[in-house]
């Protein structure tokens, strides 16, 4: 037997902010959620976020001619201990594929170091050794090649063997299982979470006349070695996984009411935010004049425009187009909306919003 529960809102679309995003920062913008589930999305992404995430990190180090963390070594001004700590800073990045053989597998990296007397003239007495002079192999991208590691005071040529994990969360050096352990092999604590920051915040959101449901905002910043998009995918399918367990428990199915249109508001909301001017929009003048030669004029014309069907009118680039989605879903609008259910249509749509500019003059007349 299947039970009927009422309609939730959800949201259509993740709106992502442009405005301030870069490879290590980004914003999101969900709504509209019911009352409450703003919180309930958000910290639970949060906390996944900031526990669960898998990076690359360096577990180990070992460098020719040094036994132990703790001693310092001729013709380097670093000790070992501060030498270690530098590579706390290093920051790789390797997202291991299913098809890859033993892709979460931990890997040696071995770079003979060579500093010659040269070298260390040009650098004024001195050579600074960067993380991209320790590995430089194509299995990890690194996200912060020019990371100082130690400085070099005299000629020298060493092997330095580094052994990179994938893991998650913080690990300290004596938590680390080795499977073949390398002599004078350094341990090293690790932090494998690569988000940094996860702020969420929960504003009211309008859906027709009603104005407590929630507007969700997230704002990711990671370290490099995921994206903040990756963060929030993974995230939402880490957290997937662990509810299917609780879905075993369905001692009865529901079923959710679904609407035939595709937002919760009455004719008149509706017509009121179709019947809104382009200029009154505060579009840019390039958009703006693209949809007056495209004899777009009103927002009902322009949201039964197919977004493929946008970018053929002239001198319409992407720009202008995200910038219009993003003026309909403030609105809770989008392009290609079927509006049928209306009695709209692409054909007789400037033919519906004369009647209803006109009906409209006569009421307030």
């Amino acid at each position: 037997m299947t039970i009927m529960y009422g309609k939730f809102q959800l949201p259509t679309k993740i709106k992502v902010d442009e405005t301030n995003k870069t490879d290590t920062f980004c914003r999101f913008i969900a709504e509209p959620f019911e009352r409450g589930f703003g919180h309930t999305i958000g910290n639970a992404l949060r906390r996944i976020m900031l526990t669960s995430m898998e990076s690359p990190a360096i577990i180990s180090f070992r460098m020719e001619g040094v036994s132990h963390e703790y001693m310092a070594v001729e013709g380097i001004i670093e000790d070992m201990t501060h030498l270690i700590l530098n590579l706390k800073g290093a920051r790789l990045r390797k997202l291991p594929i299913v098809e890859q053989k033993n892709a979460r597998a931990s890997q040696v990296l071995t770079q003979i170091l060579e500093v010659t007397q040269d070298m260390i003239d040009i650098g004024g007495g001195q050579y600074i050794v960067r993380l991209k002079d320790l590995i430089q192999e194509s299995l990890f991208q690194l996200v912060n090649p020019e990371h100082h590691i130690f400085t070099v005071t005299k000629p020298m040529k060493k092997r330095v063997d580094i052994k990179v994990a994938i893991g998650r969360g913080y690990v300290p050096s004596e938590r680390h299982e080795l499977e073949e352990k390398m002599v004078d092999e350094i341990l090293i604590d690790s932090v494998f979470s690569s988000v940094q920051i996860v702020n969420y915040y929960v504003e009211n959101t309008r859906v027709g006349q009603d104005t407590d449901f929630d507007r969700l905002i997230l704002e990711i910043s990671t370290d490099g070695r995921v994206t903040p998009q990756e963060a929030l995918s993974f995230a939402t399918q880490i957290g997937i996984l662990h509810f299917k367990i609780f879905n075993e428990l369905k001692f009865q199915e529901i079923s959710f009411d679904k609407e035939e249109i595709e937002f919760d508001s009455d004719r008149d909301q509706l017509f009121s935010n179709l019947s809104l001017r382009i200029n009154e929009i505060e579009l840019s003048v390039r958009s703006t004049n693209c949809l007056s030669q495209a004899d777009i004029s009103n927002i009902a014309e322009l949201v039964v425009m197919p977004e493929s069907e946008m970018l053929k009118f002239r001198n319409f680039g992407k720009k202008s187009l995200n910038e219009i989605k993003d003026k309909l879903t403030d609105l809770n609008l989008h392009l290609g909306m079927d509006l049928s259910h209306f009695g709209i249509t692409h054909e007789n749509v400037k033919e519906v919003m004369n009647q209803y500019y006109k009906e409209k003059a006569e009421k307030e007349g």
